[in-house]
């Protein structure tokens, strides 16, 4: 049976790529933070472990947690949106750091943990990025932390994806989504989201290593 790896599994985009997998006959790992959503994981039908994507001491344990396993999808969906600004207003250190150590030193972590493991089974390694990290088709300076965090974190996802070119590693937009971070207005809903990232992981091929999507298998710019 194949296997998924979800980091980030509490809520939102991640809580719904957990239950997609399931659902679909997959063997699910997910992760949260605190013991109620651990449960709410084990309640799905999933395996659920403890990690806290900002806790070096839970990042170092995925290593040897999965060492003896075969990893044929790895996606790394934890991810902050900080406060949301409309100009160029300097971010507080505190908001600065949380932000990116969140989306971006996280991944710095924990990639290079996984990757390996992934690489193994010639399988499959995403990250859940945005569309407001693409450079190219900027048109706002709205939210600009977050969007800096992002074109950071689409950047160690290439440099993954050369590292091991044995794997397919790709960053992923999930579309406006109806979580915390999207808002009540978004026009998807967790479920579409999972659903069309599952379908265009799925798709993806050795030549699509190193490359941007947004959930529905459309081909996004850096």
């Amino acid at each position: 049976m194949s296997r998924v790896l979800i980091i980030g599994a509490s809520r939102g985009i991640g809580l719904a790529l957990a239950t997609e997998y399931h659902r679909a006959g997959w063997t699910v790992s997910a992760s949260a933070r605190t013991p109620a959503d651990l449960e709410k994981l084990a309640t799905l039908g999933v395996e659920p472990f403890p990690c806290d994507v900002c806790n070096l001491n839970d990042i170092a344990a995925l290593g040897w947690r999965f060492d003896d396993q075969k990893i044929d999808v790895a996606i790394l969906s934890a991810g902050v949106m900080g406060d949301w600004t409309e100009t160029c207003e300097t971010p507080s250190q505190e908001q600065f750091h949380h932000v990116m150590d969140v989306n971006v030193l996280a991944a710095m972590r924990i990639l290079p943990m996984i990757a390996p493991l992934v690489a193994n089974s010639s399988g499959k390694l995403a990250v859940i990025s945005s569309h407001m990290g693409s450079l190219s088709t900027r048109e706002s300076p709205d939210a600009w932390l977050y969007r800096a965090s992002k074109a950071a974190l689409n950047s160690v996802l290439l440099d993954i994806a050369h590292s091991f070119p044995s794997m397919v590693s790709v960053a992923l937009h999930p579309g406006w989504v109806r979580t915390d971070m999207g808002g009540a207005e978004a026009t998807l809903s967790p479920e579409q989201s999972a659903a069309g990232i599952h379908k265009t992981i799925a798709a993806l091929s050795s030549r699509d290593n190193g490359t941007f999507y947004n959930y529905d298998g459309t081909r996004l710019s850096w």
